[in-house]
């Protein structure tokens, strides 16, 4: 659908869309109130065109190596379309998906289905929590860092946690949303690590404990430099080499992050999150259950990602809590009235998010 933009300006067209789109949403914070029908009508009207573009944009691009692991996934798509025995030791769920949809549709309608799925349950999680404002929780979701490489790199590791978001959207029916974190699971096991956060939040529902917990993870991995890497080498999912080889390999992954060494501007992303949830919980005294777990498991799963900040491909890990950053961003400021011109506060607050994340783009 977009082949008419260069393949080599194909991500930086996506980064530039929604610099504008950002812009554009600032711009309409200033000019309205949240609470003006106009405000709701805005988010609707100009959130179905957002979510309907983002699905094409990414489900539609180009096949192509400079994507990462798509091309990979293509031709394994395609080996299995030929008949051929695709091995299958680990992501059981995932590679079964894969090898199913290669008998009834073509690779291209394959991944369209796969970016439908990536997206799909963002958009359930903040319609549900966030009413007719559900626009702003989903372009966060989207102007997160990392949203677009695992939408269109690390496929299997993005559907898994977009489903583990569908889990959250069932968050009152228990069996459906434990089926959900199973089935999560099940696309990359990688999930372990925040399925294990999100039962151990939901058991002990302190949230100073979880402050505690990250904090205490800082000190330990300044100290422990490489021991944390070496120590979890043998947390191994399954048969799967990959979480040993994105601590100690350097260059098999085109995802990997720019620099290795202890990340303080990955660590200071990663605060948003943790100032947010503080924020709303100890200084606004929000005592929502649903949102003291949400961020329960937010800061269980990233203190783990920083324990092993040094990793070459510790973004494989850190994703496991980054894709929460909007819900827990996102949510109390557009469930609760909390400041006098809140629609400015928002708009502000979707620039400033969106702008780290641009600027990474722009610093390659």
């Amino acid at each position: 659908m977009f082949d008419w933009i260069p393949i080599s300006s194909y991500t930086a067209v996506y980064f530039n869309i929604l610099m504008i789109i950002m812009l554009i949403t600032l711009f309409h914070s200033y000019q309205n109130d949240l609470f003006d029908p106009h405000t709701k009508t805005f988010s609707v009207v100009f959130g179905n065109v957002f979510l309907l573009f983002i699905i094409l944009y990414i489900g539609t691009r180009p096949i192509h190596f400079i994507f990462g692991d798509m091309g990979t996934y293509a031709a394994i798509f395609k080996m299995a379309q030929a008949g051929q025995t695709i091995s299958i030791k680990t992501d059981f769920l995932f590679n079964y998906f894969m090898i199913y949809s290669s008998k009834i549709m073509g690779v291209k309608t394959w991944f369209l289905l796969c970016a439908f799925i990536y997206t799909w349950p963002c958009y359930l999680f903040s319609r549900k929590y966030c009413g007719s404002y559900w626009y702003y929780v989903l372009f966060i979701f989207i102007g997160s860092y990392m949203f677009w490489p695992f939408g269109t790199n690390g496929v299997r590791n993005g559907l898994a946690t977009s489903v583990f978001v569908l889990a959250l959207y069932f968050y009152e029916r228990k069996v459906i949303s434990y089926l959900c974190m199973f089935l999560a699971f099940g696309i990359h096991n990688s999930l372990l690590i925040t399925i294990a956060a999100f039962l151990v939040s939901g058991t002990y529902k302190n949230p100073k404990a979880y402050l505690y917990i990250w904090l205490t993870a800082i000190p330990l991995s300044l100290a422990g430099g490489s021991f944390w890497e070496s120590f979890f080498l043998g947390l191994g999912f399954g048969d799967d080499a990959r979480p040993q080889d994105y601590l100690t390999q350097s260059d098999k992954y085109k995802d990997a992050f720019a620099y290795t060494g202890f990340r303080w501007d990955f660590l200071f992303y990663s605060s948003f999150a943790v100032f947010g949830g503080w924020y709303f919980i100890f200084k606004r005294k929000i005592t929502d259950t649903f949102y003291i777990h949400l961020w329960g498991t937010y800061m269980i799963a990233n203190a783990f990602w920083i324990l092993v900040i040094r990793a070459n491909f510790s973004n494989r890990f850190a994703y496991l809590s980054w894709f929460l950053m909007a819900p827990v961003i996102a949510y109390p400021l557009l469930r609760y009235k909390m400041f006098p011109n809140q629609y400015r506060v928002v708009g502000v607050v979707i620039t400033l998010y969106y702008l780290f994340t641009y600027f990474m783009f722009l610093r390659g």
